[in-house]
């Protein structure tokens, strides 16, 4: 038997000002909100659930990797949201050009440009 991934689950403390961040700086779709959680749905249709609660993020934990046209301007919209740079696009020693941001929660997020 094989697992497939249902959906990503991140804890947020406050689902109004994560949605700025996955819905608007990343374009993924809200499907739906109901009382302390919001569903949202990446082009190839991984879902993505914000649950509103308290966050504590770790830096040595679990980061989400999200592929993105136009790096640059994603990473742009993403601070304009109230995201975090900790580091800047660049070219990687693998040949990936990635960023890697932080949310308001604090959750490391990767951001790789598509070829």
């Amino acid at each position: 038997m094989t697992a497939t991934i249902q959906r990503i689950i991140v804890s947020s403390s406050r689902i109004a000002d994560a949605l700025p961040l996955y819905r608007d700086a990343l374009g993924l779709r809200v499907d739906r909100e109901a009382e302390g959680f919001a569903w949202l749905t990446s082009t190839d249709g991984v879902e993505l659930m914000l649950h509103e609660r308290e966050a504590v993020p770790s830096d040595g934990a679990v980061a989400i990797g999200f592929a993105v046209d136009r790096l640059d301007a994603v990473v742009d919209a993403w601070t304009r949201a109230g995201g975090v740079v900790v580091d800047a696009p660049q070219l990687q020693p693998w040949g990936e050009r990635m960023a890697v941001v932080r949310d308001g929660d604090g959750h490391i997020v990767c951001l790789g440009e598509r070829a």
